[in-house]
């Protein structure tokens, strides 16, 4: 029963801070976020197709 209550709690503790927060300061937040945030090429295939411009990039160099 003891961790129900905790997750009721935090939940509450969550919403009130979302709420308390002004609508400009989480506006921000979301946009700085947004920019920290990797490209989607990166985020589904991790370094691959960074290694592919790479080799690519490199054998027509040599040409």
């Amino acid at each position: 029963m003891a961790k129900s209550d905790d997750l009721v709690k935090y939940i509450t503790q969550q919403v009130v801070t979302y709420i308390d927060t002004p609508k400009e300061v989480r506006q921000q937040a979301k946009a700085s976020m947004k920019e920290q945030r990797e490209g989607w090429q990166t985020r589904w295939f991790g370094m691959l197709p960074l290694a592919t411009r790479m080799l690519f990039g490199r054998s027509k160099s040599r040409k």
